[in-house]
C-alpha cells in the first residue's frame, strides 16, 4: 500500500514538474482552503457575546452626576467644586442599589443646592472604578466635607435617614450663642461635647478647625452620632459651665463628673478628642439598626443581659420627638443612681444635694463637689440591726475657690485621707437615733485648706420609709431617698442601682423593623404605635407591655414589675396561628390551643413534640399515623402534635430534645408520663404505654393493670393487629412470587440482550471491514481516474501538436512547390539546345 502511494506521489510530482501551471493551481487552492479554515475557527472562538455598554442609571431629570462608565478619575475633579460631596457607588444589577436609587433622588432634589451628588458605576469591567475600588457589597455611600473624608454611611437607605445624615455632615457642630440653648443642648440624653473658642481674638481660631474635624471623626466612627458637638463663642455663656480659658473642650455627663479635655496629657488633635469623648461617654439609650442581611447585631446586644426593646414610629427630620423624649426621661431616671449605691462607689453630685444657702451653678461660681463616697459604719449595739450610713464628699475649705471642672477625677489618695479623717471622728455620729440626719464638716489632717462634708443617718434593716426632712436640715433632699429598696415603692428613679436585673434601653424604628416586633408578639397592623418588650436572652424569656396608652406611667410600672425579685409579669408566649380544622386524624396544637386541647379533663391526650428540622421526627411519622388510625373513633383519646420551633409553651411543659411523647391522662393532668427514651418508638410499644398509663385502667387485686373495658378493647385491638399482620404476610407472599417471576423474566431478557449485543458486535466488525474495503477501492478508483485524466490530457496535447505539425508540413509543402517549379524551369533553360 505504501509503495503504491509513493509511486503515485512520484508520478504526480513528475507531472507537476512537466506542467508548472498545475503546481500553481494546487498552491492557490491550498491557500484558499487555509484561509477558509482560519476564518471559520476565528468565528468559533467568539461564543460569548460582548457585554452591552452601560446606560445612565439615574433619571435624567435628577440632580445627580451619573458616571455610568465608571470614570473614577473625574470624581476628585468634581468633588473639588463643592464643600459637601455625596458619592454613590452602585452596581446596575443590584436590587439594593435599585431600591436606594429612588431615595437618593428624593434627597438630591431637596439638597442639590448645598450638596454635590455623584453616582459611579463600579461594576462596568472597563471602568476605573471597578479596577481601583475593592467593594464587596453595593451600594456604598461616601460623604466628603471639603477635604475630609470619606465618611461612610451605614444606615438604612431611606430618604429621611440619608437626608438627616447629610445635614449632620453639613453642620457637624451646633452653635450655642445663649445660655438657654446651652441648657437645652446639655439636657439631651446623649452625651454632649462643648468647645469654647474666642473668635474675638482671632477670626479663625486654630483649635476650632481641630474641634470641627473631631466632630467629623465622630460621624465617621458612628453614623448614628451618639455624641453631640457644640461650640461656644461667648465668654458669658462659657462661664455657665465654669469654662474660662480659650480652646477648652468640655464634656457634659449626666451621672458622673463632667470632664475637661486634658491637654497636658494628650495632644490637642482631632483623633484624640474623638477617642477621649467616646472613652468617657455615657450611653443610656441606644438605637439599633439591623442591616437587613445576615448579621449578629441583635445577638451581640441581647446576649449582654436583659434588654428593653422599644419600637417607635420615628421620623429623623421631625424637629421635635415627644415620644423619644418621654422614653429618654424614663431612661435617665432609671440610670440616675442615688447616693446609697454602696460603700466604695463614687456617685454624681446632684444640684439639689447642695447645702442650703448656696446658689446653684448658674448663679454662683461655686461649683458642685467633684465626688462622694457612701460609708457604712458597723452596728454600735450588738443586739440591734441599726447601722449608720454617711455620705462623705470631697471639698475644699471656704476661702479657696474650688473648681470641680478642673478636677475631673477623684484622686485615690484624697479619698483615702478623707476616710481616715472620718473614721477618727466616727464617734461623733454614734449617738444618732433612727430617722435623724446630722451633717458636719471635717478638716483634713493632711491639708489645712481642705475639708470634707459628711451627712449621716441611722438605718435599720429592713429600712422603713423615713418621714419628711425637717426644715433645719442642711440638705434640701437627702441623698438616700427613697429609703425603701422595693422598686415598686421607691419608683423608677435610680432603679438601676437597686436591682440585680439591670436593663439596657434600645430603640428601633417601627417603620423599618416591625417584623422583629411581630415575632415578639406585636400585631401586624400597629406599626404606627409604640411596642415595648423586655427580652432576657440568657433566660430565654421575654415580656410584652400590654397597655400602651399612658406611656410614662405604664412603661415605668412595666420596668418596676420586671425589676422586683418575684416579678408579677407573665412570660409572653409566641405561637403559630390556629389550624383551620381540628377534625384531622392527628390534631395540630399551637400555643393558643394547648390548654383547651391537651388539658381537657375528659380526654387522654398523647402529645408528640417535634420540629421541622428534626430528621428523626420525620422518620416516625408513619408510626404516629398508624397509632391515630388504631384509636380512631375513640372519643376519649386524642393523638396530638406540636411544633415547638414555632410555638412557645410554659416551662413545665417544655422538653429538652426531640422527638418526645408525653401522655396527659384524663382527670390526672398533673400526672403526665413521658415515653421512655430507652424503648424503640414502635406501634406495639406505644400501645402498651398508652394502655398502661391511661386513666380508665384500674389496678387489680394482684397489683397488675387490668379493667373490664380495657381488656376487651385490648383483645379487640390484638385481633385487629393479628388480622392486619396476617394480611400483610399474604401480601408479602404474593409479592415474593411476583418478584420471583419478574427476576426470571429479567434474567431471560438479560441473556437475550447479551446475545443480541454479541451479534451486534460481529455485525459492526463486518461493517467496519466493508467500510475499510470500500475506502480502499475508492482510493484506487480515484488514483486510476487521476491517471486516466492525465493520459487524456497528454493525448489531447499530443493530438493538438500532431495537427499543428500536419498544418506546418502542409504549409511547408505549399511553399516548396513553386520553388521546385522554378528550379525545374531554370534547369530546362540551362540545358543546351542540341538541335
Amino acid at each position: 500500500m505504501v509503495r503504491r502511494l509513493r509511486a503515485s506521489l512520484r508520478q504526480l510530482l513528475a507531472q507537476m514538474a512537466r506542467r508548472p501551471d498545475v503546481l500553481c493551481g494546487a498552491i492557490a487552492l491550498g491557500c484558499l482552503l487555509a484561509a477558509a479554515l482560519k476564518f471559520t475557527c476565528s468565528r468559533a472562538k467568539n461564543v460569548v457575546a460582548p457585554a452591552r455598554p452601560p446606560v445612565r442609571f439615574f433619571s435624567p431629570d435628577a440632580p445627580v452626576m451619573d458616571l455610568f462608565l465608571g470614570q473614577l478619575e473625574q470624581v476628585d475633579r468634581l468633588r473639588s467644586t463643592s464643600d459637601i460631596s455625596f458619592i454613590f457607588f452602585y452596581a446596575p444589577w443590584c436590587a439594593h442599589s435599585i431600591a436606594a436609587r429612588d431615595e437618593v433622588q428624593k434627597v438630591a432634589r431637596k439638597l442639590s443646592k448645598e450638596v454635590l451628588f455623584i453616582a459611579v458605576n463600579c461594576w462596568w469591567s472597563q471602568g476605573k472604578c471597578r479596577k481601583r475600588q475593592n467593594l464587596y457589597q453595593y451600594p456604598v455611600v461616601h460623604l466628603f466635607y471639603r477635604r475630609f473624608g470619606p465618611i461612610e454611611y451605614k444606615g438604612p437607605f431611606a430618604a429621611a435617614y440619608v437626608e438627616k445624615f447629610i445635614q449632620r455632615v453639613i453642620t457637624p457642630v451646633t452653635y450655642l450663642p445663649t445660655q438657654v440653648m446651652l441648657q437645652d443642648f446639655l439636657s439631651y440624653h446623649e452625651s454632649g461635647v462643648v468647645g469654647y473658642f474666642d473668635f474675638n481674638a482671632s477670626p479663625q481660631p486654630p483649635g476650632y478647625m481641630i474641634f470641627l474635624t473631631s466632630a467629623l471623626q465622630a460621624l465617621k466612627k458612628d453614623f448614628q452620632s451618639a455624641i453631640r458637638f457644640g461650640v461656644i463663642t461667648s465668654r458669658q455663656v462659657a462661664e455657665a459651665i465654669s469654662v474660662r480659658e480659650d480652646e477648652t473642650i468640655y464634656m457634659h455627663r449626666h451621672f458622673n463628673t463632667s470632664l475637661i479635655f486634658p491637654r497636658s496629657e494628650r495632644n490637642f488633635t482631632a483623633e484624640n478628642i474623638c477617642s477621649w469623648a467616646y472613652e468617657h461617654s455615657e450611653s443610656i439609650l441606644r438605637w439599633l439598626q439591623p442591616p437587613g442581611a445576615k448579621s449578629r447585631l441583635l445577638e451581640q446586644e441581647l446576649s449582654k443581659g436583659p434588654a428593653l426593646l422599644l419600637f417607635v414610629p420615628f421620623d429623623p427630620l421631625a424637629p421635635h420627638q415627644p415620644l423619644i423624649q418621654q422614653i429618654a426621661n424614663i431612661s435617665l431616671q432609671y440610670h440616675t443612681c442615688s447616693a446609697t449605691e454602696g460603700l466604695g462607689q463614687t456617685t454624681s453630685w446632684d444640684a439639689t444635694w447642695e447645702p442650703s444657702g448656696l446658689p446653684s451653678l448658674s448663679e454662683s461660681t461655686a461649683p458642685k463637689p467633684p465626688c462622694c463616697n457612701t460609708v457604712v459604719l458597723p452596728a454600735w449595739h450588738g443586739l440591734t440591726r441599726v447601722h449608720n450610713v454617711c455620705e462623705l464628699c470631697l471639698n475644699q475649705s471656704i476661702g479657696v475657690r474650688p473648681n470641680a471642672v478642673l478636677a475631673p477625677r477623684c484622686p485615690f489618695y484624697r479619698m483615702e485621707a478623707a476616710l481616715d479623717s472620718f473614721y477618727l471622728r466616727q464617734h461623733t455620729f454614734s449617738h444618732l437615733l433612727a430617722h435623724h440626719v446630722a451633717c458636719s464638716y471635717i478638716i483634713s489632717t493632711y491639708s489645712p485648706f481642705s475639708h470634707y462634708s459628711a451627712c449621716c443617718k441611722t438605718l435599720s434593716l429592713p429600712m422603713p420609709a423615713p418621714p419628711p426632712a425637717p426644715e433645719a436640715l442642711p440638705l434640701t433632699r437627702a441623698p438616700w431617698e427613697p429609703t425603701d429598696s422595693d422598686p415598686q415603692v421607691a419608683g423608677i428613679a435610680g432603679l438601676k442601682c437597686r436591682t440585680n436585673k439591670t436593663l439596657r434601653f434600645y430603640l428601633l424604628d417601627s417603620h423599618l423593623h416591625w417584623n422583629f416586633a411581630v415575632r415578639l408578639g406585636a400585631q401586624g397592623d400597629e406599626s404606627q404605635h409604640l411596642f415595648a418588650a423586655i427580652v432576657n436572652l440568657p433566660d430565654e424569656v421575654h415580656y410584652v407591655l400590654e397597655h400602651r396608652e399612658n406611656l410614662a406611667e405604664n412603661l415605668e410600672r412595666f420596668i418596676q414589675n420586671f425589676s422586683v425579685v418575684y416579678s408579677p409579669l407573665k412570660r409572653h408566649l409566641v405561637g403559630a396561628s390556629m389550624p383551620k380544622s381540628s377534625d384531622s386524624l392527628i390534631r395540630e396544637v399551637t400555643t393558643v390551643s394547648f390548654f383547651s386541647t391537651v388539658m381537657d379533663p375528659e380526654k387522654d391526650v398523647l402529645l408528640f413534640y417535634y420540629t421541622q428540622w428534626c430528621g428523626f421526627c420525620t422518620v416516625i411519622n408513619h408510626v404516629i399515623i398508624q397509632l391515630a388510625r388504631l384509636f380512631q373513633g375513640n372519643g376519649k383519646f386524642v393523638v396530638a402534635r406540636i411544633n415547638v420551633a414555632e410555638n412557645d409553651l410554659p416551662w413545665e411543659f417544655m422538653v429538652d430534645h426531640f422527638p418526645v411523647f408525653l401522655l396527659f391522662p384524663s382527670n390526672r393532668k398533673h400526672a403526665s408520663v413521658k415515653f421512655p427514651d430507652d424503648l424503640p418508638i414502635t406501634l406495639p410499644n406505644l400501645v402498651r404505654f398508652i394502655l398502661r398509663h391511661s386513666s380508665d385502667v384500674q389496678r387489680g387485686g394482684d397489683g397488675k393493670w387490668a379493667g373490664p373495658g380495657r381488656s376487651a378493647l385490648l383483645e379487640w385491638e390484638l385481633r385487629r393487629l393479628r388480622g392486619e399482620v396476617q394480611a400483610l404476610r399474604h401480601a408479602r407472599e404474593r409479592l415474593s412470587r411476583q418478584l420471583s417471576q419478574l427476576w426470571q423474566e429479567k434474567r431471560r431478557l438479560a441473556l437475550h440482550a447479551q446475545t443480541l449485543e454479541s451479534r451486534n458486535g460481529e455485525l459492526q466488525k463486518q461493517g467496519r471491514r466493508l467500510e475499510e474495503l470500500y475506502q480502499e477501492k475508492n482510493r484506487q478508483l480515484l488514483d486510476a481516474v487521476s491517471k486516466l485524466q492525465a493520459l487524456a490530457d497528454a493525448s489531447e496535447s499530443l493530438l493538438s501538436e500532431n495537427a499543428l505539425l500536419k498544418i506546418l508540413l502542409a504549409s511547408l509543402k505549399e511553399k516548396a512547390e513553386p520553388e521546385k517549379r522554378a528550379g525545374d524551369g531554370a534547369e530546362e533553360a540551362a540545358k543546351p539546345d542540341l538541335s
